[in-house]
Parts: C-alpha cells; sequence; structure tokens
C-alpha cells in the first residue's frame, strides 16, 4: 500500500472529473519502483481530456463504477482528432521515459553489453498497452484507471491489519514491561491498567451508525433542530456537504464525530486515539455494506432513503460494540507476532554484534597505522640530523682569530709566507698593494 496520497476514504466518492483527476494522479501500479509511476502521464491526459467538449459532457454524465470499470474509456473514440494527436504524442513520450527508467535501472543490475527486450520490460507497467507504443487508444485509459484504482478495494483490510499489528505491539511491550517489575510493582501497575480500562468502558450509549438513533441525535445536538420533525430526506440535504447528490465516505464520517466522542477523549490517557481511528473506520463500513448497495463506496439518496425504511434502522438493540468489544487478534496471532519480534530481535542484535567488531577491528588499525606514521616521522627525523652533521664535518675550522682556515690542497688556496716575515696577528697571505709603486723623479736643472 502506498504510504502517502489520498486516502481510499476519498477516492471514488468526488464528482466524475475531480475523481478521475484523483484517480489518475495515484502511482499505485504493481510491481515497479515508485518513480516509474503512471503519475508522470497522468496529469496531461487529464488536461487534454478536458479540451475535448464531447468526453467533458460523457464524463459529467457518468458515475464511479463507469470510470472504474473503463465504460468511459470507450469515448475515447469519439475525441477530436486534435486531441487524439496530443495523446499520442504524449503516450509516445511516456514510452520514451520508461525506457530510459528501464535502461538506466538494467544498467544497474545487469553486466554490461547484455541485450535488453525492452518490449518485454514494458510489459510491467501496466498503466500502458506495451503492444501499441505509438498511440493512445482507448485500452490505454482503461488500464491507466484500472491500474491506480486496483488497490482500494485493499485499503480497509490494510488499515485493519496495520492496526492489529499496533494492538499486538503494545501488548506486547505490556508484557514485557510487567515482566521486568518486582512482584509488589507489578501488581500496582496491573491495578493501575484495570482502573484506566474500567474509566474506558464507562461512557454513554453508543448508537449504531446509520440507525434511526444515531441519526436523529445528529439532527437534534448538531444541526439544531426538532427530533419530532426527523426528516431523512432533508437530513441527506442538510449533509451533502459539496451538494452532488451523493454522501461520500468522510460526509459519512462527520456523522460519527458525536458517537466518538463519548467514547474517546484526548485528554484521558485511558482513550488511545489509533483506537478512535479504527472505530471510524469500523463504522463507516458498517453502513456501507447497509446502505450502499450497489457497492461504488457512494449513498445516493435513493439508497439511503431505502435504508430508513428496514427493520434494523429503529430496532438497535444495546448500541454498538467498540473496539476493545472485539480485539483484533488472538492469543495464537500474537504468538506468532512476538515469534517474529524475537527473531528480528535476534536479526538485528547480530548485525550490532559484527559492527562492534568491526569497529573494534578498524580501531586496531588505526593504532597500527598511527604506530607506522610515528616511526616514519623518526626516521626522517634521523635523516635530517645526519645530513646536518654531514655538512658540518664538510665545513673548514676557523683560525685562532675566527678567521676561515683553507684547506692546503684545494687549487685556489693562498701561499703562505716565509716565517721570517710573519708578524703576529698578520694574515697568512700576502697582501696586493692598493696603488702600483711611484719611480723616483729626476731633477732636470743638473743635467
Amino acid at each position: 500500500m502506498p504510504s502517502s496520497g489520498p486516502s481510499a476514504a476519498l477516492l471514488l466518492l468526488l464528482p466524475p472529473l475531480l475523481l478521475l483527476r484523483t484517480v489518475l494522479a495515484l502511482p499505485l501500479e504493481r510491481g515497479t519502483p515508485k518513480q516509474e509511476s503512471p503519475a508522470t502521464e497522468s496529469p496531461e491526459v487529464i488536461n487534454v481530456l478536458e479540451t475535448d467538449g464531447h468526453f467533458r459532457e460523457k464524463l459529467q454524465a457518468a458515475n464511479a463504477e463507469d470510470i472504474k470499470s473503463g465504460k468511459l474509456s470507450r469515448e475515447l473514440d469519439f475525441v477530436s482528432h486534435h486531441v487524439r494527436t496530443k495523446l499520442d504524442e504524449l503516450k509516445r513520450q511516456e514510452v520514451s521515459r520508461l525506457r530510459m527508467l528501464l535502461k538506466a535501472k538494467m544498467d544497474a543490475e545487469q553486466e554490461p553489453n547484455v541485450q535488453v527486450d525492452h518490449l518485454s520490460l514494458l510489459k510491467q507497467f501496466e498503466h500502458l498497452d506495451p503492444q501499441n507504443q505509438h498511440t493512445f487508444e482507448a485500452r490505454d485509459l482503461e488500464l491507466l484507471i484500472q491500474t491506480a484504482t486496483r488497490d482500494l478495494a485493499q485499503y480497509d483490510a490494510a488499515h485493519h491489519e496495520e492496526f492489529k499489528r499496533y494492538e499486538m505491539l503494545k501488548e506486547h511491550e505490556r508484557r514485557r514491561y510487567l515482566e521486568s517489575l518486582g512482584e509488589e510493582q507489578r501488581k500496582e501497575a496491573e491495578r493501575k491498567l484495570e482502573e484506566q480500562q474500567r474509566r474506558h468502558r464507562e461512557h454513554p450509549k453508543v448508537n449504531v451508525p446509520g440507525s434511526q438513533a444515531q441519526l436523529k441525535e445528529v439532527w437534534e445536538e448538531l444541526d439544531g433542530l426538532d427530533p419530532n420533525r426527523f426528516n431523512p430526506k432533508t437530513f441527506f440535504i442538510l449533509h451533502d456537504i459539496n451538494s452532488d447528490g451523493v454522501l461520500d465516505e468522510q460526509e459519512l464520517e462527520a456523522l460519527f464525530t458525536k458517537e466518538l466522542e463519548k467514547v474517546y477523549d484526548p485528554k484521558n490517557e485511558e482513550d488511545d486515539m489509533r483506537e478512535m481511528e479504527e472505530e471510524r473506520l469500523r463504522m463507516r463500513e458498517h453502513v456501507m455494506k447497509n446502505v450502499d448497495t450497489n457497492q461504488d463506496r457512494l449513498v445516493t439518496l435513493e439508497e439511503f432513503l431505502a435504508s430508513t425504511q428496514r427493520k434494523e434502522f429503529g430496532d438497535t438493540g444495546e448500541g454498538w460494540e467498540t473496539v476493545e468489544m472485539h480485539p483484533a487478534y488472538t492469543e495464537d496471532e500474537l504468538r506468532r507476532f512476538e515469534e517474529e519480534l524475537a527473531a528480528r530481535e535476534a536479526e538485528l542484535n547480530a548485525k550490532a554484534q559484527r559492527l562492534s567488531q568491526e569497529t573494534e577491528a578498524l580501531g586496531r588499525s588505526q593504532g597500527r597505522l598511527e604506530a607506522q606514521k610515528r616511526e616514519l616521522q623518526q626516521a626522517v627525523l634521523q635523516m635530517e640530523q645526519r645530513k646536518q652533521q654531514q655538512r658540518g664535518q664538510n665545513s673548514p675550522a676557523p683560525g685562532p682569530e675566527g678567521q676561515l682556515q683553507f684547506h692546503p690542497d684545494t687549487d685556489d688556496a693562498p701561499v703562505p709566507a716565509p716565517a721570517g716575515d710573519q708578524k703576529d696577528g698578520d694574515p697568512l697571505e700576502k697582501k696586493v698593494p692598493d696603488q702600483p709603486p711611484q719611480l723616483p723623479q729626476l731633477d732636470t736643472q743638473h743635467l
């Protein structure tokens, strides 16, 4: 079941045009990924069909069953050529889109260079006719509607199953909690639970949904009318909120609010609002089963008036039996549910243990990597120190006064001065005079 989108309680209970638009917008095809939804094509199809006067006129005259069964689809043969051309183009675009999705899916799942039979793969998309990939025909519209409405009949059953699992989980957790307590604490917790259940059962009589007593209570307390002047036809018109000539599921469920408020109060801890929604669904199903004779999920005025003539309309016995009077599960179902929970818990524990072991292994690997990193850093440091030592050994030692000493076997080494000509403090090499020596001047007067 889809987890989002309009509820089944709302679908098939709308005026025909709105119904078709709502139904075709639902991505409910089976066996395909969610992104491969007919909703991509449906809104454009609806918009194009609305432009044709003949189809729109037939749609206004159709009922929900005509749309669901595909009877309306046959009117596609009479739409204008311009509209059919647009629909053909939409179908070609949809086929191209699905092919791209299929190619991407197959590329991700199969080996490269694998030949793909697109025609066979397109058959998994139930919202179009894969044999005709170029023109939009009546069969395409029929498939589009049927695919979108296929799961609606199963909505209530899925809701009941979800509620059953919710109730079993709640009971399972309650039992586990009691088992974790000491004897005195457990007795106190059980006493408190029994007190809550007692307060929940102490409520006014709940009228059978759709009965004369229930409708008269709405007539008097919600509509503010005299109960002695109750008129079924007037009641129907008053509660046909959108004036479409039928009571849909939402309009019916609105009639049960007064009865539900007798049992459930969100301020009370003993009242479970999930149970209230299940109660609302049970009430609606009861009315539909007894009033909706053609099972189209709509109550017409004729069906409503006919239901008020039956014996059951006025004879309701002791009233409506609420959820707590009809357990949602058996002890055997609860046992299987707990076994399933235990298996899932064991699987999760095994996964947690594997993850813990992998975390420890990663921690050890990280420690080894850190140790290797420190060793590398130490090796680099030692290499740098050796290089510095080698450079220090190759450098000349300073002289007594700090001047540089040159190695005697180098080509540019200066020749040392004779020992007798050296004075303390003189450099080892001879000084080159800054200027050349001057010759003595001759006295030319005596020549």
